[in-house]
Order: structure tokens, then C-alpha cells, then sequence
């Protein structure tokens, strides 16, 4: 088994050096994960990348579109299936796959894993003990999160579970993955209760929360930062810690027994 990664030409503040594009190999046979968005000069590298190797399938984590629009036309010029968990902008499977389904490339297995969070369609994909893991954990940051709640129970479903490998969408590769999650996990959670301290506090929106609970992060990154508070304040909603009015939101008091 070999893993190779094509770094696509898209860097920026919420790409970091850009997306990476694995290509898992195995027996003359290869998988693409995540070719990008379209892009003549990152397709190229692929292509040479793949060499004189047969093309199994095109894999995407998630539709978001620096992942996934170039899956498409890749899978047909190689006559394989573009593979995901369901139709997206600029996305459309040719194979459905969900928690539990395998691949194959050469005689290695691919298991899927369901990791709804940082969007509700993302996967990530196991081999051995390696995990892709999309943007579900990236390698020297955080991740941007839409429902904190799944997130969290994705984060737990691949805590401890015998990875000793992580290849995410953007960074490096990551190769204490147990110290990772535990950190994301516990992150999570510290900015769950900077949160509601914030509201607390008299915080009443979500630009509000953000100035105070993100005042040490570059303003270019604040959208992505609205939009994980948003999902830890759905979250408190669902707990019965806040209530929204209107456009404000106010904290409720603890209920007795």
C-alpha cells in the first residue's frame, strides 16, 4: 500500500497551503481522494502522479467546493465512479456510500465512516491504521463546525479506535492522531463554555460572541468563526442552556429539581 499527496494550487485563509488530494495505491491499482476544485494545473499533477497505475474510483470526504467538484470529471475520463455520501454544488455521485460500506483498491480495503459535523454528508475514509479524514480533522488547526453536537459524537467515533495516521484535507500529515483528538475534543468544549460565558457575560449575537471569544484570531478567519458559534449555540439551545428571542439570545437560569 502507498499514499501519495498532490497539494491543489488553492491556498488562502480557510485552505491553509491548500487541499490535499491522496492517492492511495495498491497493486498496480489506485483511489483518488478529494481532487479539489477544477483546476488544469492540479489535474495535471494528479495525472502524473497516477502514472501508468489504473484508476478504481474517485472518493470525496464531503461536496464542500474546494473537495469536490473535480471528482466528476475525473471519474468519467478514467471511467470509474465518482463516490460520496450524496449530491452536492458542482458534486453528483455516481456510487452512494455510507457508515460501515467498504472499497477496494488492489487487495486493501477502504471502510467508510460517517463523520457528520463540520457538514452533515462528510465521510472519512479508513484504511489499515490510517484515517483520511477530510475536514473532519486537519493537520495544525481547528476546523470550522455546522452542527456542534454531531460533531462532537463524529470526534468520538474515531477516538481510540487504533489509528496511527491521519491524512486530513489541508496540513500535514498527522502522526499522533490519540493526542489530536483528545485536543479537539477538549477545544471543542473550551469554546462551548467561552461561549456561553460570553453570553453570560452580555453577549446577545453572534458577531458579539465572536468579537469576545475570538478576539486573538485573525479578523480574515471571523466568518468561519460565526458560523462554529453558531453551531455551539444550537447546541446549548438543544441542551436547554440558552433561549433565542428574536434576533437576540438571553441564558436561561439553571432549572430545579
Amino acid at each position: 500500500m502507498e499514499i501519495e499527496r498532490v497539494l491543489a494550487n488553492n491556498p488562502g485563509p480557510f485552505t491553509g497551503p491548500g487541499t490535499n488530494t491522496w492517492l492511495l495505491a495498491d497493486s498496480g491499482q489506485v483511489v483518488i481522494i478529494d481532487p479539489g476544485p477544477v483546476d488544469s494545473t492540479h489535474r495535471n499533477a494528479i495525472e502524473r502522479a497516477i502514472a501508468d497505475r489504473v484508476v478504481r474510483s474517485v472518493l470525496v470526504t464531503h461536496t464542500h467546493p474546494d473537495h469536490a467538484p473535480m471528482a466528476n470529471p475525473l471519474a468519467e475520463d478514467h471511467s470509474v465512479a465518482a463516490i460520496g455520501y450524496g449530491s452536492g454544488p458542482e458534486f453528483e455521485p455516481d456510487l452512494i456510500v455510507g457508515e460501515g460500506d467498504e472499497l477496494a483498491v488492489g487487495g486493501t480495503r477502504l471502510r467508510v465512516i460517517h463523520t457528520p459535523g463540520h457538514s452533515s454528508d462528510h465521510l472519512c475514509f479508513r484504511v489499515e491504521n490510517v484515517l483520511f479524514s477530510g475536514d473532519h480533522i486537519l493537520g495544525g488547526t481547528s476546523v470550522m463546525v455546522e452542527d456542534m453536537g454531531p460533531y462532537l459524537d463524529s470526534l468520538e467515533k474515531v477516538r481510540g479506535i487504533g489509528i496511527g495516521r491521519i491524512c486530513p484535507g489541508h496540513g500535514d500529515e498527522i502522526d499522533n492522531p490519540d493526542e489530536v483528538i483528545d485536543w479537539y475534543v477538549a477545544h471543542r468544549r473550551q469554546r462551548h463554555e467561552e461561549v456561553f460565558r460570553a453570553i453570560q457575560a452580555g453577549a446577545r449575537s453572534v458577531p458579539d460572541i465572536v468579537e469576545v471569544v475570538y478576539a486573538d484570531v485573525d479578523h480574515s478567519l471571523h466568518p468561519l468563526a460565526a458560523r462554529s458559534v453558531s453551531a455551539h449555540l444550537k447546541l446549548m439551545s438543544d441542551q436547554g442552556r440558552i433561549a433565542f428571542v428574536g434576533e437576540d439570545l438571553v441564558t436561561l437560569p439553571p432549572q430545579t429539581p
